[in-house]
């Protein structure tokens, strides 16, 4: 399987600045979000180093950071061991710089391995899965009010009226026990991943945001209609859409990777 991909981020209609960040690797699979706190330029800092970490670690020797989990495959332990590293260098940088003390952000990662999919998450960012006309949302919240749902002290819809409902539970950068929540699935032909931070879908249903995707001419349209919808009932916070298309591989890529692997 390979993906193609493509990503947004918008300022909103009411933050001062944009804490979003995004990556989207198309020949490694990699394709991230994150959402930063901490206020001031802080929260914007977190987050882009988080995804600059990230991004460099998968272009570099991968060296083990935490303890491998033996419960998933060497993929999801890889992108695992890159947001321990992102998480490390997020607490370091705020360490050396008082201005920046209590910076944090969420993540949502995924890493696609042949038709393997692995997922990794800390915060309230997003992922879901487009399938046959559906849509799933493959990450847990790490909110109090998921916390209180799952505990049911309080029903989903009383959590989407909550004011604590942005509250998070886990952020990256904020402890050095922080872990991610890992999880992996197969993917097939078609299936199209949509990645986004809360400012997204704090403000539109999950039924809207799949209406928009399927009816878009292309997923460039389709990020920018997103953004466009979630202004249009407000726009509170920063709004960061990536969308990611699973196709198979075409016979002559293999062919040429085939070729290629034959040359070294």
């Amino acid at each position: 399987m390979q993906i193609t991909a493509t990503g947004k981020t918008d300022l909103g209609l009411v933050r001062s600045n944009n804490e979003d960040n995004f990556y989207l690797d198309e020949k490694t699979g990699l394709l991230l979000v994150a959402d930063g706190m901490g206020g001031h330029a802080s929260g914007e800092t977190a987050s882009k180093l988080a995804v600059t970490v990230m991004r460099d670690y998968f272009h570099g020797p991968q060296i083990q950071f935490g303890k491998y989990n033996y419960s998933y495959s060497e993929a999801t332990n890889r992108l695992n061991s890159a947001i321990n590293f992102a998480n490390l260098a997020v607490l370091e940088a705020a360490r050396e710089s008082p201005q920046l003390r209590g910076m944090g952000t969420t993540i949502v990662a995924v890493h696609l391995n042949g038709n393997k999919l692995s997922i990794a998450h800390i915060g309230d960012s997003r992922a879901y899965l487009i399938r046959a006309g559906s849509i799933e949302q493959l990450t847990h919240d790490h909110t109090l009010v998921n916390e209180q749902i799952k505990s049911e002290m309080i029903t989903a819809k009383e959590a989407a009226q909550s004011a604590m409902k942005n509250i998070l539970t886990k952020a990256l950068g904020i402890s050095e026990d922080t872990e991610a929540e890992l999880d992996e699935l197969t993917v097939f032909n078609d299936d199209i991943l949509l990645l986004c931070s809360d400012g997204l879908n704090n403000m539109i249903r999950d039924e809207a945001m799949l209406d928009i995707i399927l009816s878009s001419p292309h997923h460039d349209a389709a990020c920018a209609s997103l953004i466009n919808a979630a202004n249009e009932l407000g726009g509170w916070d920063n709004i960061t859409v990536v969308i990611g298309h699973i196709k198979k591989k075409k016979w002559h890529f293999a062919l040429f990777k085939l070729m290629e692997a034959f040359r070294r």
